[in-house]
């Protein structure tokens, strides 16, 4: 036998390298089927039950999500504690800890320093709710927005009160408008300066505009101040606990206003508004708000899901919380399904391409524009009748006709 020369071995040894690969079978990469969603609220804090609330949102998404897009969530739930500096280190944690996607934070503050993190590490950060404009405003690559804006909340909670005083033949003539102090609150007031001067369709104007701590503890000299305006109706832009400080303090200095109405805010359509102050003060509030559509598939479907995982709770006191938190979570399961991949980069670019039509909350298709802002969505006139929350304008979604003016406190049963 010939001995072989270097050149001829080396021949050979490719040839059957090649040989080895075409026989061999082909290698597939498996499409990972889970996602890890690092979940950010307040749990704790002055925002602590609205917090509680989004987070039921989160906690019935894994089976539904299963269900809808055959993809498993893994979720790493954090306490942001009502806190910014809390919110930033806590997103700075869970990506540390293997979070492909960041959601919530419920407040605007805290979603302001989430998507600086988000934009630094390059994981998509998907808003569910927080309505400061700036937070679709800065550029930021990393960030969309299920929810309105401050401005487009406004937008549409004025023309709400024009269709309520119309419905109810009302025209009040003063309005004196409260509201928190904190980044949304601010964000609205600044909307509302800029919008309702221009509106010549509503019949009132506000007299006087009171600012207060959404952690204080006494509302006292702020109400006694809107009192001696003798306006006809508040406008509120408030959270839970100083909502529920608030009507107590205006039972207890006896003034009764033909009504408290909020253009678009949260505190008085939740669980714990109603439970602090009973159906006798806390009925006939009106929030003007985005809402789930009650008649929607989607929303009968994960209404089940909700009486079944949570018995004790009713799912009209978290709609709102619930609603965007879920539609989170289908947005990051969507594309996650569609990007077939939990890179940052893959994964952020099929979120910025979403369009999902079949949703619970009212408005259009989720889709977002060029700074990640979902504009398509709508707010519905909510009342509190009988302790719970009704939907009263628009009509063609009206569960009763809007009261206004409202009974004053000592002749409600």
């Amino acid at each position: 036998m010939s001995k072989l020369t270097r050149r001829e071995f080396n021949q050979m040894a490719a040839a059957s390298a090649v040989a080895g690969t075409l026989a061999a079978p082909a290698l597939v990469r498996a499409q990972p089927k889970t996602l890890k969603v690092g979940v950010l609220l307040p749990r704790s804090g002055t925002q602590a039950f609205i917090g509680q609330s989004c987070q039921l949102g989160a906690d019935i998404s894994p089976g539904l999500i299963r269900e809808m897009y055959g993809v498993d969530l893994e979720l790493m739930n954090a306490d942001t504690e009502t806190n910014v500096e809390v919110a930033r280190s806590r997103a700075e944690k869970l990506i540390n800890d293997g979070a492909q996607v960041l959601v919530g934070p419920f407040d605007s503050g805290a979603a302001a320093a989430i998507a600086q993190v988000a934009e630094q590490r390059k994981i998509p950060f998907i808003v569910n709710i927080a309505a400061a404009p700036q937070i679709t405003e800065q550029g930021y690559k990393y960030t969309v927005r299920n929810f309105p804006t401050a401005v487009d909340l406004i937008h549409n909670g004025l023309a709400l009160m024009r269709d309520l005083f119309q419905a109810t033949n009302t025209a009040p003539r003063k309005a004196v408008f409260m509201h928190v102090n904190d980044t949304f609150g601010t964000s609205m007031v600044k909307g509302i300066g800029a919008i309702l001067p221009k509106l010549d369709y509503l019949p009132f104007k506000v007299v006087e505009t009171i600012s207060y701590d959404p952690a204080a503890r006494d509302l006292s000299v702020e109400v006694a101040k809107a009192k001696a305006t003798n306006a006809d109706f508040i406008m509120l832009v408030s959270r839970l606990n100083d909502a529920i400080l608030l009507v107590r303090e205006l039972v207890k200095q006896r003034w009764s206003p033909q009504g408290i109405i909020s253009p678009g805010s949260p505190g008085m359509y939740e669980a714990q508004f109603y439970k602090a102050l009973g159906n006798k003060y806390s009925d006939y509030a009106i929030s003007n708000v985005p809402w789930y559509n009650p008649n929607a598939a989607l929303t009968k479907r994960v209404e089940a899901a909700f009486a079944k995982q949570f018995p004790k709770e009713k799912m009209m006191f978290h709609a709102l919380n619930v609603g965007f938190t879920f539609e989170a979570m289908m947005i990051a399961a969507d594309a996650f399904k569609r990007a077939g991949s939990a890179d940052g980069a893959a994964l952020n670019d099929a979120i910025h391409k979403t369009d999902i039509t079949e949703r619970m909350m009212v408005g259009g298709p989720i889709k977002f524009d060029a700074k990640g802002q979902n504009t398509q969505i709508a707010s519905a006139c909510i009342q509190n009748r009988n302790g719970q929350p009704v939907v009263v304008l628009p009509k063609d979604a009206a569960q009763m006709a809007p009261v206004y003016p409202v009974p004053n406190w000592q002749a409600r049963g």
